[in-house]
């Protein structure tokens, strides 16, 4: 593997020259561009840049593969490979080929990590570094234009089945990562393609990040009904500009009039990135976990028991309470389901909220950024339990990070 960080200055010259209104006619083209079409294109745009080829992986949904979307290539692992090694680290990768250099280049749009991007080059300097990174930011962009409404690219990141539930579940999930310079928010659930009452959601506005996490009775279609209804309804209030108790009131009627019947745990939770302050509303769940220099702060975010939503008409009328606390700067809050504590081993001893925890603290601690942190905690949440979860397990991590502006 070769360092990228500091590669040498090149003089422009008939090697280094682009041929602008080619470009611009690919990029134009781009837009229209059928999703099976853009592995051809990325090749295209490659050369008119000078690169020799370009070939897009995108991650599966549990974020084990990196999946060519030229199927004529084989799939690559995320982890023990130097393109899983970009995709983990969101830095470049350079390895030796016998015709020259190849770079992995990270896919990201925004903090959502989408996959790699390998660029096949005879040699590597400043400019060709600085082209490599204008085309995988220009494949991020496309591939997440086209990918809400492409079925083949959604098919193409999967390894199995999905049932109906979780598929009706996934179409009002958000991208797993979303981030400003002054927060990140990253989610993750199991089982993948299985999944029925549980979701998270997160979003920006302004200076406000909005999270949610969601835990419905049961694990059958009514279970996903109840969660999208539900995710329905707070986003609707949401973007109505109402103010967090009145959003969870109108969840509560959402399921009192359409699922009367059914009802969720939850919390939503909203941060003022400019200021620190954590407001949130406690639905009948496990209370937030505070993580704060290398530590839980134990108790910091609990809060009396409220109604699961959906059943405080009928239990408790009065409004909702919301509670209030204000985060230092590299604070993290948890939000989890009970399925990712309640995991069990083949003796029967459940995962735990210690080992949750420490897991969380011992991967943030050693660098890795909370979208990996995730994906490495979901994993090994699978592996305690043999791939085969009693329960949904769902996580959201939220980190405020001022400094970072």
């Amino acid at each position: 593997m070769i360092p990228v960080s500091d590669p040498p200055e090149a003089s422009s010259g008939p090697d280094t020259a682009v041929d602008e209104n080619r470009l611009e006619e690919l990029i134009i083209e781009a837009q229209t561009a059928l999703p099976v079409e853009l592995p051809t294109l990325a090749n295209r745009c490659a050369s008119s840049l000078g690169l020799d080829t370009a070939s897009i992986y995108l991650v599966d949904l549990q974020q084990q593969l990196l999946i060519p979307l030229d199927e004529a290539f084989e799939s690559l692992p995320v982890d023990h490979s130097s393109a899983g090694w970009a995709y983990r680290t969101v830095d470049p990768q350079v390895i030796e080929a016998d015709d020259g250099l190849i770079l992995w280049m990270p896919l990201v749009d925004g903090a959502e990590r989408l996959g790699v991007l390998a660029i096949r080059t005879a040699s590597l300097d400043a400019v060709r570094m600085r082209r490599c990174r204008m085309l995988a930011h220009l494949f991020a962009m496309l591939i997440t234009s086209k990918r809400a409404y492409s079925d083949w690219l959604a098919a193409r990141t999967r390894t199995a089945t999905m049932r109906l539930p979780a598929e009706m579940l996934r179409a009002f999930l958000p991208p797993r990562t979303i981030g400003t310079s002054r927060c990140v928010s990253t989610g993750a659930l199991e089982p993948a393609y299985d999944i029925a009452g549980d979701a998270f959601d997160h979003s920006v506005a302004k200076n406000i990040l909005h999270t949610m996490i969601l835990d419905a009775m049961g694990h059958d279609l009514n279970a996903g009904l109840t969660t999208s209804v539900a995710m329905a309804a707070a986003r609707n209030a949401r973007r109505a500009g109402a103010d967090l108790a009145d959003v969870v009131s109108t969840v509560d009627q959402a399921l009192t009039q359409w699922l009367p019947d059914h009802f969720s745990t939850g919390v939503l939770c909203r941060l003022d990135a400019e200021t620190g302050r954590l407001r949130w509303v406690n639905c009948g769940h496990p209370p937030p976990l505070l993580i704060r220099a290398e530590r839980v702060l134990a108790q910091a975010l609990d809060s009396p028991p409220q109604p699961p939503i959906g059943l405080a008409g009928h239990l408790a009328p009065a409004p909702r309470q919301v509670h209030e606390a204000t985060l230092e700067p590299g604070d993290c809050v948890l939000l989890y389901t009970d399925g990712v504590v309640e995991a069990r081993d083949a003796d029967g001893a459940e995962f735990g909220l210690d080992r949750f925890t420490d897991f969380i603290i011992r991967s943030s601690a050693a660098g890795q950024r909370p979208a990996e942190v995730l994906r490495l905690l979901i994993h090994a949440i699978l592996d305690y339990q043999r791939n085969q979860l009693r329960d949904d397990a769902t996580i959201l991590l939220f980190e405020w990070r001022p400094q970072h502006q």
